[in-house]
């Protein structure tokens, strides 16, 4: 570093200009909803990292890959890290001792949902040319109406941190293959030998499955697929946990924490711990 001191002003010049570039968000990649030379909002103290309570729970958190309705990483997924209020996750990890005594495992797909994530989920909505992932996601539903039925929302439960979305795996639990951008898609309605793989046990639809197959009591779901549904209704429902009625994948702690509240701190561990 101090073998060019002859050009030392220019160079001193450079890199100031190079500092600025890097302290610059690219307009591409910004975060929305953060401001320039603000530093990220952290979680309150009352949240927690799910493995850090129960690190049986698996964790399978889709937003941060490109496996999801809209065909990218979310913004605000920084790790694949469940994150819920410590409430939440102490009832959860109740939950899933009573589940491995039966041979069963919880598994998580999204937990705290920052509120950047949410408005990226409404622009891409607003989109109505991007249906990259339709075949697989909302094969039946017009994307024009994702909002007027009920599938986007401008605000989500996630965010108060609480609710979650999870199913149930059988033990011991396999692996699943991991999503390839651009292949075959195929409906998140079909039976399970045909849709994405999911070691999950059947539950009639995959998760994130925009259909009204996914009422969690959708009078067309029976047998084995009802008994799963009853299974993971039941051991959380025990635990205080109140189910969504048009998702089988999604339930609230009550009473929650934060019941007004829409956080927007990054899903990351630093969130947590500020280091």
């Amino acid at each position: 570093m101090t073998a060019f001191v002859p050009a030392l002003r220019n160079l001193a010049v450079s890199a100031a200009a190079l500092l600025a570039v890097a302290a610059a968000p690219s307009p591409a990649h910004a975060t929305p909803g953060a401001t320039h030379g603000k530093p990220e909002p952290k979680a309150p103290k009352e949240f927690v990292a799910l493995r850090d309570i129960d690190p049986t729970i698996i964790q399978e958190m889709r937003y941060t890959t490109p496996h999801n309705f809209v065909g990218e990483p979310i913004d605000g997924y920084k790790k694949p890290l469940c994150i819920l209020t410590e409430p939440a996750a102490k009832a959860l990890h109740k939950a899933q001792r009573s589940l491995l005594r039966k041979g069963y495992s919880l598994k998580v797909y999204d937990c705290y949902r920052p509120q950047r994530a949410v408005d990226h989920f409404v622009r891409w909505a607003a989109d109505l040319r991007d249906e990259r992932m339709k075949k697989e996601f909302y094969p039946h539903v017009d994307k024009s109406r994702l909002f007027e039925d009920g599938y986007i929302a401008e605000k989500s439960g996630h965010s108060r941190g609480s609710t979650l979305d999870l199913t149930v795996v059988r033990l011991p639990a396999l692996p699943t293959r991991p999503y390839i951008p651009g292949e075959r898609l195929k409906p998140c309605f079909a039976p399970k030998g045909e849709r994405f793989p999911d070691n999950s046990i059947d539950m009639g639809t995959g998760f994130d499955c925009f259909d009204t197959l996914s009422h969690t009591d959708d009078p067309r779901i029976g047998g084995r697929q009802r008994a799963h549904r009853d299974l993971l209704r039941n051991a959380l429902a025990e635990q205080g946990f109140v189910n969504l009625p048009e998702e089988w994948w999604h339930y609230t702690y009550k009473p929650e924490l934060f019941p007004d509240t829409y956080f927007d701190f990054p899903v990351s561990r630093r969130s947590l711990t500020g280091k």
